[in-house]
């Protein structure tokens, strides 16, 4: 599996549980390919810099998922197909994405700055 991120803005109008939905809905699209997703975070509203079909702000939800490369394109279509969503973007992240810095040899180097 690889880490991928993915980014959802939602109508504004969406209720905190239509939110929840999306979320659980594809947290359950990912269990049978044995994917899985690793966190939700929910960023709320926000206005967009440039109106989208006719709006102003949008919903901003930023999922993290461990997926086998063939579920990236079935998460594609289900995001494309559910009411509610304005717009997504799915980015796959470098293998040692959120994994802590290796610790440098010298520990005199460590606070250093050059």
């Amino acid at each position: 599996m690889r880490p991928y991120e993915a980014m959802v803005i939602l109508d504004a109008s969406m209720e905190e549980s239509a939110v929840q939905g999306v979320i659980n809905r594809t947290s359950e699209l990912l269990e049978p390919s044995g994917s899985q997703l690793t966190r939700a975070d929910k960023w709320g509203k926000r206005r967009f810099a440039y109106e989208i079909d006719h709006r102003s702000e949008g919903y901003y939800l930023l999922l993290e998922l461990a997926l086998h490369p063939d579920a990236v394109a079935e998460i594609d279509r289900s995001l494309r197909l559910t009411d509610g969503v304005v717009r997504h973007k799915i980015v796959r992240l470098p293998e040692r994405a959120g994994r802590a810095a290796p610790a440098p040899a010298d520990p005199a180097l460590a606070g250093s700055e050059q």
